[in-house]
C-alpha cells in the first residue's frame, strides 16, 4: 500500500501502486507472525505455557497501544508533509516521536522486568500461569525498547516511499524470530531446552536485530535521518499539532485497548480451557486478518498523501473505494476463518471443553471480522488521515465501556452464563458502530489538510 510519494498523487501509477499494496500485505503478515509466533511454538510444550504466554503477551499489548498511538500520529502528520513535499518537518516529527517512544518503552521495561509476578496477577488467579507468564514477560521486557524505537523507522519508511527497506528488514527478522523460536524452546544445534523463557529470548534477538538494521537503513542515500537537533529539541508549532491530533488517537486505544485487555480479564477468570481456547482462536485471527490490518494503515497514508497535496475530490473518491474493499477483505478473511475451522479443530490438542469453546469462538470470529475490518479502515485510516481522530475516541468509550463491558462482565460473574455467550458479547463492539461509521463517513467532514 506504500510507494513513492508520486505513485499517491499521480493516477497514472497505477502499476506502482499495487506493487506497493503487495509489499504492505507482506510487511502485515511478517508483523502477525513475529508476534504469534511465541504463543504457537510454546503450545506444543504442555497445556500450561500457551495461555501463560498468551496472557503475559497482554503486556507487551498495552505497550503496543502507546506504540500505535505514536506511529499513528506520526502516519498521520506525516503523510500529510510528505505528500505536500515538506522533508524537513517530517525529519522534525521523526526525532519527536522516536524521544517519546523511547521514555514510553522505558517505563515498560523497568515495571515487567521487576515485577511480572505482579503483572500476571492481574490476568489470572491460576498459580501455574502466574510463574510461566513471569519466567516469559521478564526475559521479554528486554525488547520492549527495541521493539518499540524501530517501529517509528518503519514507520518513517512507509510514509516516505522505502518500502523495499521495510519489508526485507521485518521479512528477515520474522524469520530469526521463528528460527530462533524452534532452537531456543526445544534445544535444537546442541544449546540447551529452554522453554517459554527461549521463547522470550528468541524475542528479544529479533528486535535488537530489528532496530540496528532499521538505524542502519536510515542512514542510506535519500532515506530521512534521525537528526539530533531534532531529537533533543521539538518544533513548537508540530508539536502543539501532533498533540492536538494525537491525544483523541491516546484515548481511542485506551478505551479500546484497555476494553480489550479487560476482555482478557474476563475470559481469563472463567478457566484455563477458556483461556487456552481464545489464545488460539485469537492467534487465527491475527494471522487471518493481517491484510485488513496493513490496509487500514495504508489508507491512512494513501488518503493523507491526497489531503495534504490538497487534491480533496480525489481523497473522496478512493475513501470510498477503501472502504468498500476493506469490507470486501474481512468477508474473505471471514470465509477463510469458516474454511480453517475444522482444520484447526483437527489439529490442536486441547481437552474436549476447550476444543468446544475454540469451535464456537472461531464461528463468532468469522462474523467480526468482516465489521471489525471496515471499522478499522474507516476510524483509524480514513478519518485520522483527515484530522478527525475523536470519532474513535467517542466510538469505543461509549460502545466498550458503556455497553460491551458491562454486559459481559454482568453476563460472566452475576448471571454465570456460558463462556460461549461470554464470547459472543465480548465481540459486539465492531458490529455496534457500523451505523455510526456510516453515517460520519458520507458528511465528509474528515476531508481537511492539516498541513501548516
Amino acid at each position: 500500500f506504500m510507494s513513492s510519494k508520486a505513485s499517491f498523487i499521480s493516477a497514472s501509477c497505477v502499476r506502482t501502486r499495487r506493487k506497493a499494496k503487495m509489499r504492505y500485505t507482506m510487511i502485515s503478515s511478517m508483523t502477525a507472525a513475529v508476534s504469534t509466533s511465541d504463543a504457537v511454538i510454546v503450545g506444543f510444550l504442555d497445556s500450561i505455557s500457551l495461555p501463560a504466554v498468551s496472557l503475559a503477551g497482554q503486556v507487551t499489548f498495552v505497550l503496543n497501544l502507546f506504540v500505535i498511538v505514536l506511529v499513528q500520529g506520526l502516519t498521520l502528520m506525516a503523510a500529510q508533509y510528505w505528500g505536500k513535499g515538506d522533508k524537513t518537518s517530517v525529519e522534525k516529527l521523526f526525532g519527536m516521536t522516536t524521544k517519546y517512544m523511547f521514555v514510553v518503552s522505558l517505563v515498560f521495561f523497568i515495571l515487567s522486568f521487576s515485577f511480572p509476578q505482579g503483572l500476571m496477577q492481574l490476568f489470572t488467579n491460576e498459580q501455574d500461569m502466574i510463574e510461566k507468564g513471569a519466567e516469559y514477560l521478564r526475559i521479554a521486557s528486554i525488547s520492549y525498547v527495541p521493539l518499540a524505537v524501530s517501529q517509528i523507522y518503519l514507520c518513517i519508511m512507509k510514509n516516505t516511499g522505502h518500502t523495499t527497506q521495510n519489508t526485507l528488514i521485518s521479512s528477515v527478522c520474522m524469520g530469526l524470530n521463528i528460527v530462533l523460536n524452534a532452537v531456543l524452546i526445544f534445544g535444537l544445534l546442541g544449546l540447551p531446552s529452554m522453554g517459554v523463557q527461549g521463547a522470550a529470548l528468541a524475542t528479544t534477538i529479533s528486535m535488537a536485530v530489528q532496530l540496528l538494521w532499521s538505524v542502519g537503513a536510515s542512514l542510506g542515500k535519500d532515506n530521512i535521518r534521525l537528526k539530533p537537533q531534532f531529537l533533543l529539541h521539538s518544533n513548537p508549532v508540530l508539536r502543539k499539532d501532533f498533540v492536538k491530533y494525537s491525544l483523541p488517537i491516546a484515548g481511542n486505544y485506551f478505551f479500546w485497548g484497555i476494553g480489550t485487555t479487560f476482555y482478557s480479564v474476563i475470559i481469563g477468570h472463567l478457566g484455563s480451557e477458556a483461556v487456552a481456547a481464545n489464545s488460539i482462536v485469537n492467534i487465527a485471527k491475527n494471522l487471518i486478518t493481517c491484510t485488513s490490518k496493513g490496509f487500514s494503515t495504508a489508507s491512512g497514508i494513501v488518503i493523507g498523501n491526497e489531503l495534504g497535496s490538497n487534491q480533496l475530490e480525489k481523497a473522496k473518491v478512493h475513501a470510498k473505494r477503501l472502504a468498500l474493499f476493506s469490507g470486501i477483505c474481512g468477508t474473505i478473511s471471514g470465509v477463510i476463518i469458516l474454511i480453517l475451522r475444522p482444520v484447526l479443530l483437527c489439529s490442536i490438542t486441547q481437552s474436549e471443553t476447550a476444543m468446544g469453546y475454540m469451535s464456537g469462538m472461531l464461528l463468532i470470529c468469522s462474523y467480526y471480522v468482516i465489521f471489525g475490518a471496515i471499522d478499522s479502515t474507516v476510524i483509524g485510516g480514513i478519518f485520522c488521515a483527515g484530522g478527525k481522530s475523536k470519532f474513535g475516541l467517542c466510538a469505543d468509550a461509549i460502545v466498550i465501556w458503556l455497553i460491551v463491558v458491562p454486559s459481559a462482565a454482568i453476563a460472566a460473574f452475576v448471571i454465570k452464563a456460558p463462556v460461549l455467550v461470554v464470547s459472543f458479547i465480548l465481540h459486539l463492539d465492531e458490529v455496534i458502530k457500523i451505523p455510526a461509521v456510516y453515517r460520519y463517513f458520507t458528511r465528509y467532514s474528515w476531508v481537511n489538510n492539516i498541513t501548516r
